[in-house]
């Protein structure tokens, strides 16, 4: 993990998220829209729908549930995102006036808000490094370059934990998305571009399957 974290930072300067958010409510709502559906869609709806209409949890919460359904729908799986939506906010409301909660155990209290959800909002907005976010990206990474050999994200995450200090968790996973988006991608992945080519476990320039294991996550996973 030290050399793909050397690497990596190297070659890529991401940024905390690649959602992008004006208020911790924003990033709360792009964060459970990004479930199945790819960062360039959720700030497309974001910025020209969500943002300029909905700027307190209030107004996610007092909005007719299909008029929300109708503004998402094209995130996918729009009915039980904007279900979650609502309820994560009128929970923010009532249970934590209002305020984004500082852990994951009072964050995955929420409708739609699971581990990778709330690793995402404690580092993006307080710099809080109390898990690693296992997207696909990371998920499909860890398993090629042999950080883990689960299929599971809580045992992937749990790996890369393990093998990555606290402070760096969050990097553990920008960098592995800006790597698995340029690099090493789901198809037509660039072996020969790749800076780990010779030690890759998962190298087809070596001539070496492909370790990639999948399983079903749902929203807020």
């Amino acid at each position: 993990m030290d050399r793909v974290l050397k690497e990596l930072s190297r070659i890529y300067k991401p940024p905390k998220t690649f959602l992008h958010y004006r208020t911790p409510v924003d990033l709360m709502v792009a964060v459970i829209l990004s479930a199945q559906c790819t960062d360039a869609r959720v700030n497309i709806v974001t910025e020209t729908i969500l943002y300029p209409k909905y700027k307190t949890s209030e107004d996610y919460v007092k909005v007719l549930r299909n008029e929300l359904e109708d503004d998402i729908h094209s995130c996918g799986t729009f009915r039980m995102k904007a279900q979650s939506i609502q309820e994560a906010c009128a929970m923010l409301i009532g249970d934590f006036d209002g305020e984004m909660p500082k852990t994951i155990a009072e964050l995955t209290r929420m409708r739609g808000v699971g581990r990778k959800t709330a690793s995402v909002l404690l580092s993006a907005l307080f710099g809080i490094n109390e898990g690693i976010a296992v997207d696909t990206h990371v998920q499909r990474l860890a398993q090629r370059l042999g950080l883990s050999g689960h299929s599971d994200v809580k045992k992937i995450e749990l790996d890369l934990m393990a093998q990555a200090p606290q402070k760096r968790w969050r990097d553990v996973t920008t960098l592995l998305i800006s790597h698995g988006r340029a690099v090493c991608t789901a198809r037509g992945r660039k072996c020969g571009a790749c800076v780990f080519t010779k030690e890759c476990p998962s190298s087809m320039i070596e001539g070496r399957s492909d370790r990639v294991k999948t399983k079903k996550k749902g929203i807020g996973e």
